[in-house]
């Protein structure tokens, strides 16, 4: 992918027969993905203007400039659509782009090494960050700031306090 690109939205199925699209927004706003002009694909060779849109139940429904088809529309199914990083605004203090955070190393409060963070994911219920090490099965965990109270962009880091279930300790209540 070009460096310095975001992702904002990821274009779902057909809506109707004249072209136009569901399209899952990832900004805060999910109007805001109007506001970027040309949005581009992973590869950069594609870019694409939102003509119209207007909000449904857990999505917006969009018509694409020199979409006219619902053939059109299907080819399209999946599609994640990119934003040049300047064009977002500044995020406030703790707040990120999630792209700032992977790559980041994590640490433990004790400074040792956990991996690499792969992804943040939001299934519903808040915001996990996954992290890999350097074995074995990545690690998920509750992206909140007990679990990561310290964001360090500058170094290129995440501290992260493991849930006593995580690090292995028995539980504070005796077995019946």
């Amino acid at each position: 992918m070009p460096s310095g690109l975001i992702c904002v939205a990821r274009i779902g199925a057909p809506h109707g027969v004249r072209g136009a699209v569901r399209l899952w927004s990832f900004t805060a706003d999910p109007f805001a993905v109007t506001d970027y002009g040309p949005l581009v694909t992973k590869d950069g060779a594609r870019q694409f203007e939102i003509a119209s849109a207007r909000e449904a139940k857990s999505h917006l429904v969009v018509t694409l400039k020199g979409v006219t088809t619902r053939d059109e529309a299907e080819r399209l199914n999946g599609v994640e659509l990119y934003v040049a990083r300047d064009k977002l605004p500044p995020t406030e203090d703790d707040e990120y782009y999630h792209a700032d955070l992977i790559g980041l190393a994590a640490v433990t409060t004790a400074g040792d090494a956990l991996g690499k963070v792969v992804a943040i994911h939001n299934f519903g219920a808040g915001d996990i960050i996954e992290i890999a090490p350097p074995s074995g099965p990545t690690l998920l965990l509750p992206f909140t700031n007990a679990v990561v109270p310290t964001v360090d962009l500058a170094s290129g880091q995440v501290v992260i306090e493991p849930p006593n279930e995580i690090e292995g300790d028995t539980p504070n209540h005796p077995e019946a």
